[in-house]
């Protein structure tokens, strides 16, 4: 709580001071501002329904058995699959990813998942295999989930 009041303490500060400085700058900007939350607020709202339904269907003990302690290095395999053919953006997956983690969930699982969702494209794979060719595709995909387990089992022991 103490950390929401010190950002939105300084936000008042340097709009205060924007103001002083410049109106009419200050209001261009704040309805520049107002565009981007209005074209954002379709993602935003996406972000919080998808991580509300995930902890609503999932209670904490279904989420430790299945992606916990007790799962073993089987649902990092899992975990890592889903990453690698899943399709949602950073924005998305890194608050799932908290909160999921404060629900039961290893380190080492959520970073399998995280990292092969960000550096594994089974979905984009077409596309990229006409761009770059179909070796090169698979050699990137490839090394890249061995890395995705590597990172995960570097992350387990770091943290």
């Amino acid at each position: 709580m103490t950390t929401i009041i010190t950002i939105y303490g300084l936000l008042a500060l340097c709009l205060g001071a924007s103001l002083v400085r410049s109106r009419k700058k200050t209001k261009q900007a704040v309805l520049i501002a107002g565009k981007a939350l209005l074209k954002t607020a379709p993602s935003l709202l996406t972000v919080l329904g998808i991580v509300g339904l995930t902890l609503g269907i999932l209670t904490p003990e279904t989420i430790s058995r299945l992606i916990g302690s007790e799962a073993g290095f089987t649902a990092t395999i899992i975990a890592a699959a889903v990453g690698a053919v899943t399709l949602i953006p950073s924005l998305v997956a890194f608050p799932l990813a908290g909160s999921l983690l404060r629900s039961g969930a290893t380190v080492m699982t959520i970073s399998a998942f995280i990292t092969t969702l960000v550096m594994v494209g089974v979905v984009t794979a077409p596309m990229e295999v006409k761009a770059l060719g179909r070796k090169f595709t698979l050699l990137r995909n490839g090394l890249s989930f061995v890395a995705a387990l590597a990172i995960a089992g570097i992350m387990a022991v770091l943290l």
